[in-house]
């Protein structure tokens, strides 16, 4: 059978992402290792023999095709981020970072450790993959080649051994801080309404204008003059009905459909009138409302003012699905492929509208090999350039770091002319998930062997208590200063660790306990950032460290 599996390396890879696959969901008091259990699953089966391995393509394709889609989604909010205090959130994590790089140092040196080893226990102690990643690919291209497998194993013995605590540690603390804390999730998350991420419970309501004040203003000054955040959709003017837009000069007992949350809308009603039992979104004798899949690489990466939908298409975005979320549509709301938006317009003009956003599922189904590939090769390049650091070390980005810098400025940028640079929503999580898989059984069958009769000799109970301390320390810093100096909400805060730590269990245990999506929030919020500050500090370990 080993030889079979010796033989055949694709059989290999397919057996061990399935049993990797069914025992990373197996939960264990609420939480699991998830994909990451294919690292495992490789190591097992690597252990069997020294020639069971995979084709080093396998490993680089999964690394690029995983920090490319990571780097693309999170693009517009890693720039949007350092809005408010963004930049100082960022710089948070930073400081958390070179606190668990200084501790790592410190064990080091206790230990007697071998640079190789450390920095893979860097990793671990963060389960960091693109860290881990970035140090394979840096001593395959710099170790003699009599090294080059002992090299290569060293790493995955100090990310394998941290690995385990790791995810616990960072579990552990959130769940002692947040009873110490006594944390509300409920309260915070109400508090947190100006942020676009979290799930808006939206509703239309219609209102008759009856203050004179608002009478001959336009929709446009008054939401300005107030400050609302709410969108106008239909208007009857004695018995004829238009749609609202922002020119829409208002007269006195007029009907004017809102959409935006109970408390906003009901900041507005007052200002405008009074709340009548009339619904102008249930009329749908002149103007009807659909749903519309944003599939036209056309309107892709253009705010929705720029398409100029009530001057040229009689139509109205009152609102945007974007994955599970609804948001209110903006006109400076951007829109991505995937996103479903809801179209108020004539019955005549909604095929035409339709038309316009495109409206096909199966055109989201398929890929822009053009704008994929341009990308990753930018990444490539840019990886493979030498940057100098001080010593006389050359310091590059390489396969992990550099399709991940890419991907971030072009996920911001979203377009350039003709090309449409993000991907369909679900296409990028699948693409995600196949590079994280491909990438973690790469790693764990080539290392598999070497990392199992290497264990006792390599001083594995230090790595695993000093990795222990890594992540516990940093961890519980982290909620103590975000939280009681920093006032950062916990459940924005979990998710910030969850994103210092990269660990999707990390993640999923935060969003069971919140019940709400501020963890996720709080991870779009540094993911970016702190994988790059990883991926550089294990670098650095590796090369600067004797």
């Amino acid at each position: 059978m080993i030889q079979i599996l010796i033989d055949n390396p694709l059989l290999l890879l397919f057996i061990v992402l399935a049993v990797g696959y069914a025992i990373g969901r197996i939960k264990i008091k609420g939480s699991s290792l998830g994909v990451a259990a294919v690292l495992f699953v490789g190591l097992a089966a690597g252990a069997l023999h020294p020639d069971l391995e995979l084709p080093d393509i396998i490993f680089l394709l999964g690394l690029v095709i995983f920090v490319y889609t990571v780097g693309l989604s999170s693009g517009p909010g890693f720039f949007s981020s350092f809005r408010r205090k963004g930049l100082r959130d960022n710089l948070f994590v930073v400081g958390m970072l070179t606190l668990a790089a200084l501790i790592t140092i410190a064990a080091h040196f206790i230990l007697g450790l071998k640079a190789t080893i450390t920095a893979g226990m860097f990793a671990g102690s963060l389960t960091n993959t693109p860290a881990l990643a970035g140090l394979l690919d840096t001593i395959r291209n710099t170790a003699p080649a009599g090294q080059l497998d002992q090299l290569l194993t060293e790493p995955v013995i100090g990310y394998s051994v941290a690995y385990p605590m790791g995810v616990l540690g960072m579990i552990l603390a959130v769940a002692i801080m947040q009873r110490l804390f006594k944390v509300n999730y409920s309260v915070e998350a109400k508090k947190m309404g100006g942020f676009h991420l979290v799930e808006q419970d939206l509703y239309t309501q219609t209102v008759r204008v009856t203050r004179s004040e608002t009478v001959g203003a336009s929709l446009r000054e008054l939401r300005q003059r107030y400050n609302w955040n709410v969108v106008f959709g239909r208007l009857q003017r004695g018995d004829e009905i238009s749609l609202a837009t922002g020119d829409t000069v208002l007269q006195l007992n007029d009907l004017l459909s809102i959409v935006g949350t109970p408390d906003d809308v009901q900041t507005a009603v007052p200002i405008l009138g009074e709340l009548t039992d009339i619904h102008l979104e249930f009329d749908r004798s002149q103007y009807d409302y659909r749903r519309i899949f944003v599939s036209n690489p056309a309107v892709v990466g253009r705010r929705l003012s720029e398409l100029r939908l009530p001057q040229e298409h009689g139509a109205i975005v009152t609102r945007v699905r974007r994955g599970d979320i609804d948001l209110l549509a903006h006109g400076d709301t951007m829109l991505e492929l995937g996103d479903r938006v809801r179209v108020v317009s004539r019955r005549k003009d909604l095929s035409e509208v339709s038309h316009l956003f495109g409206d096909s599922y199966k055109a989201l189904s398929e890929l822009n090999l053009l704008s994929f590939g341009l990308g990753l090769t930018l990444g490539l390049l840019l990886g493979l350039v030498p940057i100098p650091l001080p010593g006389g070390v050359v310091f590059k980005l390489g396969f992990a770091g550099g399709p991940l810098i890419v991907a971030l400025v072009l996920g911001a940028i979203g377009r350039t002319g003709p090309l449409v640079w993000n991907l369909p929503y679900s296409a990028n999580l699948t693409l995600r998930q196949v590079g994280l898989i491909l990438l973690l059984a790469g790693i764990g069958i080539r290392s598999g062997y070497t990392f199992f009769t290497t264990f006792a000799q390599s001083g594995g109970i230090s790595i695993f208590l000093a990795g222990t301390i890594i992540t516990c320390v940093t961890a519980f810093v982290t909620l103590w200063i975000g939280y009681k100096v920093l006032k950062i909400p916990y459940g924005m805060l979990i998710g910030m660790l969850s994103a210092l730590q990269t660990q999707p269990a990390v993640l999923g245990f935060a969003l069971e306990q919140s019940e709400n999506e501020l963890p996720n929030i709080g991870y779009a919020l540094v993911f970016p950032i702190a994988t790059i500050v990883k991926i550089l500090f294990a670098q650095l370990l590796l090369t600067l460290l004797p």
